[in-house]
């Protein structure tokens, strides 16, 4: 079956040089209906998992689909609802945490770099390479405790060229980025906390460290506003999703990912029978009379 795409285009940031956060509203249900959502993942999922096989089957491009967002954005509930019914062995979900053991001596992109799906694959990285101009920035020690110098002049627009340059070469390579922010409000994120403590099931999620990160904020906000501007481009552009609605984010990444696979046109694989090939499906049908 054939999905439209839905995707706002307003949402999609191709350059960011006058971009700022507050021109997307967190809560802006941008004329959808809860009571949809369900039916359109589905949709999506159907539709995506069709292209998914000839991604596979044709190797010629991999998906890179990052994800970031504030604690409590609905990273994990997205990659559960728009990747569902994907085949997983085409899928593999990264998260990147602090960098420790031997990744604290290696330049920022190495592990990243080990992470990326090859050709035919589709790769989520649940945090990301932004880490690097996002946490880190907020709190510079953590850069200085790798040796590395965040007083430097331009230190920060040196790393976010980086990052610009590694998407580069990835799409040179026939790696598609997707980078999708999950927008939220900080009065969400406080909901969404206290939901945490009120369930007993969803109490592990929780960490006091999650009261400290909210005085930061509006570092966070800067850091991210800046790492937007400075890395969208039209063959690595950022989609900031409005998400204080759960459902509605889930909706918008399934269709921003269905969008990047119709994108590269693939259609079903035409194989004629190969003199080696008829040979086997002989052999096989003979093999089958025999056992009868």
């Amino acid at each position: 079956m054939s999905v439209e795409i839905g995707l706002p285009p307003q949402l999609r940031i191709t350059d960011g040089k006058k971009f700022r956060l507050s021109s997307i509203p967190t809560n802006d249900k941008l004329g959808r209906q809860k009571n949809e959502s369900r039916t359109r993942i589905r949709d999506c999922v159907d539709r995506m998992s069709v292209l998914q096989q000839r991604l596979a089957a044709y190797a010629t491009h991999g998906i890179l689909v990052v994800l970031q967002g504030m604690d409590t954005a609905g990273k994990d509930g997205a990659i559960r609802h728009a990747f569902s019914g994907l085949n997983p062995q085409g899928v593999h979900v990264t998260s990147f945490k602090a960098p420790a053991g031997i990744s604290t001596r290696h330049d920022d992109l190495w592990r990243i770099h080990l992470a990326v799906p090859s050709r035919g694959e589709i790769g989520i990285f649940n945090r990301s390479h932004y880490e690097d101009v996002l946490v880190e920035r907020v709190h510079p020690d953590m850069v200085r405790a790798r040796g590395l110098n965040p007083d430097l002049p331009d230190f920060w627009d040196h790393r976010l060229q980086d990052l610009r340059n590694f998407e580069s070469y990835l799409h040179r390579q026939n790696i598609i980025v997707l980078k999708l922010f999950l927008h939220i409000s900080p009065e969400e994120q406080r909901l969404r906390l206290l939901k945490r403590l009120d369930h007993p099931e969803k109490r592990w999620k929780f960490s006091p460290s999650d009261i400290k990160e909210r005085e930061f904020w509006p570092h966070y906000t800067a850091a991210y506003e800046e790492a937007i501007r400075a890395t969208s481009t039209p063959e690595a552009p950022w989609i900031v999703i409005p998400s204080d609605h759960k459902w509605l984010a889930r909706v918008l990444v399934a269709e921003a990912l269905l969008d990047t696979l119709e994108s590269l046109h693939l259609k079903e694989p035409e194989q004629k029978l190969s003199d080696s090939l008829r040979d086997a499906q002989q052999a096989l049908l003979k093999g089958a009379a025999k056992t009868v």
